[in-house]
């Protein structure tokens, strides 16, 4: 499987943004999967724009997702958006298979501290998300989510093999990047692969560094901190092989409760 992560430099401008995005993924051939940054299409920073530019699964965004899916006769993770239900915004990630159809949605269940306006704007999400495809299992999360190790063994229990994870994330904080990348894969002997921001968004600096980690924690591709395409190629029979191999995962104690109920539950409940 060859997977493209689109790590992309996000304007407060979502037409300037998607025509942006567009160019990039138009040289995308060959990818198998595609993955988007958090909030690309209007940057994560731009809170005062959340309310204005949100949309609905019917909207302009999912609908390019989708026709980018069909042109390139790949998966896309479209990153996340904005979107808006009920009164309230979610932070949404879109997972569209090759046909443009939207499979997979996944409203961000950590929302960010640490000043940001996240949680004063967006409501959390209530639902563990594992999508089967014919290219692999994938569970699905959303930058500050990697501090939270439960949420990645909830998606193992339920058959995740790589985690996707759309990412924001600032500067300041890169080693813990980096750390969390390799970590969430040695923990559950799975891949991973990020797409991350680069540049600024309202006066924050983005880290990039997008990677594609394989079960041992070895980082197969990565990027650095310029906008970049990185591309790997994967096999998800590893996984398989390495959890053979280790017993780590065979040699759990103890259970949280959340955890456990979490994984009993039907799958995006």
């Amino acid at each position: 499987m060859r997977i493209a992560c689109v790590q992309m430099e996000v304007k407060g401008d979502k037409y300037a943004n998607m025509a942006h995005a567009e160019r990039l993924l138009l040289g995308l051939k060959g990818a198998d999967l595609v993955i988007l940054p958090e909030v690309w299409n209007i940057g994560y920073f731009s809170f005062d724009l959340y309310w204005k530019e949100s949309e609905t699964l019917d909207g302009e965004t999912v609908r390019f997702i989708s026709e980018m899916a069909k042109k390139l006769n790949a998966y896309i993770l479209g990153g996340s958006m904005i979107r808006r239900e009920g009164g309230k915004l979610y932070n949404t990630s879109l997972f569209v298979d090759n046909n443009g159809k939207l499979i997979a949605t996944y409203d961000k269940i950590h929302l960010f501290g640490y000043g940001s306006r996240e949680k004063e704007l967006v409501s959390r999400g209530e639902g563990v998300r594992v999508v089967e495809t014919d290219i692999g299992v994938f569970g699905l999360s959303t930058c500050y989510d990697l501090r939270f190790p439960e949420l990645y063994r909830i998606m193992v229990d339920k058959g995740a093999q790589m985690f996707l994870v759309v990412a924001a994330w600032p500067y300041p904080r890169l080693e813990h990047w980096l750390m969390f990348n390799r970590v969430r894969a040695i923990e559950n002997c799975a891949f991973l692969a990020s797409a991350n921001c680069v540049g600024e968004g309202d006066g924050v600096r983005f880290c990039g560094h997008s990677m594609v980690v394989d079960p041992w924690g070895v980082i197969v591709a990565s990027g650095g901190d310029e906008e970049a395409v990185i591309w790997a190629e994967v096999e998800l029979e590893k996984v398989r092989q390495v959890r053979a191999e280790s017993p780590a995962l065979r040699d759990i104690v103890f259970r949280v409760p959340d955890v456990v109920s979490l994984t009993n539950a039907p799958n995006g409940d």
